[in-house]
């Protein structure tokens, strides 16, 4: 399967991308697209095109096998800009359907449409991944895709829970040049680890009372890619038990663009922990913002000719003048004792394109935000100011975008909301 290497900014200018070959004994291996020139990778051939395919339930044929899979395609899908795709991966016994229906573990409404989704389907609702066979059906979906829709290559995500969790690790251990970051909830090395030497970006959640896989399975797959990532070993802290919170870490001293977060949490076999409570809720867990906002951190590397994906991207060619009017409305999400999901729609009412963007608001005493996606945020509690993310900062006329975050606290909407353009 060719290989994708990431460029750190520092040798993009002077690095020009080769295919190479992994030289892995994988059966029906391939998949992957090309790399380009300029010291970049472009975006794919399903780029400019009018895609065959469409969102639901599809058919592939995968290592002489019928495989299924679910695929979501980002509303007011736009041919010319390039989009993540995230492979989310569904537990033992579980099914693509559930991971849909679950919004792709809560990333689908958090995406703002910038997000292609797919979900396979494991053989015998497993990833047993036998001679390699589940890593040929995730080249051969990446193949497919790529091939279809506008796909920004440098932008390649998994994920998943318990037994899915197991295959995400596996996508990392054989396609580190492939998948940008992955995340593993409650995983183990359940689906192999063909390679595993090389570094990825990589986010692992665990409970540390979980009676199924021992937190030291997750721990063991966190460790391989804090070697790989050359990252500072360490032990992080974790929550006691009866605490019902989680701590989040993240490793000093990873390679640039290689960071490695763990997150332990007090609770069992689940991936839809709450803080402040023993029930899992997919509504209710923090798992899906932090997820979010870790692969959400990776800027696109494609060349500067290739515009990045928007929430809307305008119809027409921006209009010269003076920016656009820009305005922020406050939503409520989810709240439950102790902290809330807020969202926050950026709207250009004016009739120019407003390029870039910046909100103001005040947070209630005991309020503190604990993750934030879709921006960039200054503070934490108080005054916060939010900037545009890298990539939805530019909004054409009577555009919207929107950023969400999770906090801590009494759920009462914050206060004093401006939004001003630069």
């Amino acid at each position: 399967m060719p290989k994708r290497r990431y460029l750190l900014p520092a040798i993009v200018a002077a690095a020009v991308l080769v295919a190479v070959t992994t030289g892995q004994a994988l059966t029906g291996g391939g998949g992957g697209t090309a790399a380009a020139a300029n010291g970049a990778l472009a975006a794919t051939a399903g780029c400019g095109k009018a895609p065959t395919l469409s969102s639901g339930t599809r058919t592939i044929q995968s290592g002489g096998q019928n495989r299924t899979y679910i695929l979501r395609i980002p509303d007011n899908y736009n041919n010319s800009h390039p989009y993540r795709l995230v492979f989310a991966l569904h537990w033992l016994n579980g099914s693509a359907g559930n991971v849909a229906s679950a919004g792709y573990y809560g990333l689908q409404s958090l995406s703002n449409n910038s997000t292609i989704f797919v979900a396979p389907q494991g053989i015998d609702n497993g990833w047993a991944n036998t001679n390699g066979r589940d890593l040929t059906l995730v080249d051969d979906l990446t193949r497919l895709i790529e091939g279809d829709l506008c796909v920004d290559t440098t932008q390649l995500f998994a994920l998943g829970w318990s037994y899915g969790g197991a295959m995400s690790y596996a996508i990392a251990c054989a396609r580190p040049t492939v998948f940008r970051a992955v995340t593993v909830l409650s995983g183990a090395n359940l689906s192999g680890c063909n390679g595993g030497t090389q570094p990825v970006a990589y986010f692992g959640i665990h409970g540390t009372h979980d009676s199924v896989l021992n937190i030291s399975n997750g721990r063991s797959l966190r460790d391989t890619f804090v070697r790989n990532n050359g990252c500072t070993p360490q032990s992080p802290r974790e929550p006691a038990q009866g605490s019902l919170t989680h701590i989040t870490t993240t490793y000093a001293g990873c390679r640039s663009g290689y960071p490695v977060q763990w997150a332990a949490f007090d609770g069992d076999h689940t991936p839809s922990p709450v803080d402040g409570s023993s029930s899992p809720n997919d509504a209710m867990t923090w798992t899906s913002g932090e997820i979010w906002r870790f692969f959400s951190q990776f800027e696109s590397t494609i060349p500067p000719s290739s515009a990045p994906p928007s929430s809307a991207p305008p119809s027409s060619p921006p209009v010269s003048g003076q920016p656009g009017t820009c305005t922020a409305t406050y939503r409520a999400v989810n709240s439950w004792p102790g902290g809330f999901q807020g969202e926050v729609i950026v709207a250009n009412n004016g009739s120019t394109t407003l390029n870039g963007w910046t909100v103001r608001m005040t947070l209630a005493g005991g309020q503190a935000i604990s993750s934030l996606w879709n921006g960039v945020n200054t503070g934490t509690t108080g005054n916060v100011t939010v900037r545009n993310a890298s990539y939805n900062g530019t909004l054409g006329a009577n555009a919207t975008t929107t950023f969400g975050f999770v906090a801590t606290g009494s759920a009462t909407p914050p206060g004093n909301i401006t939004c001003a353009s630069p």
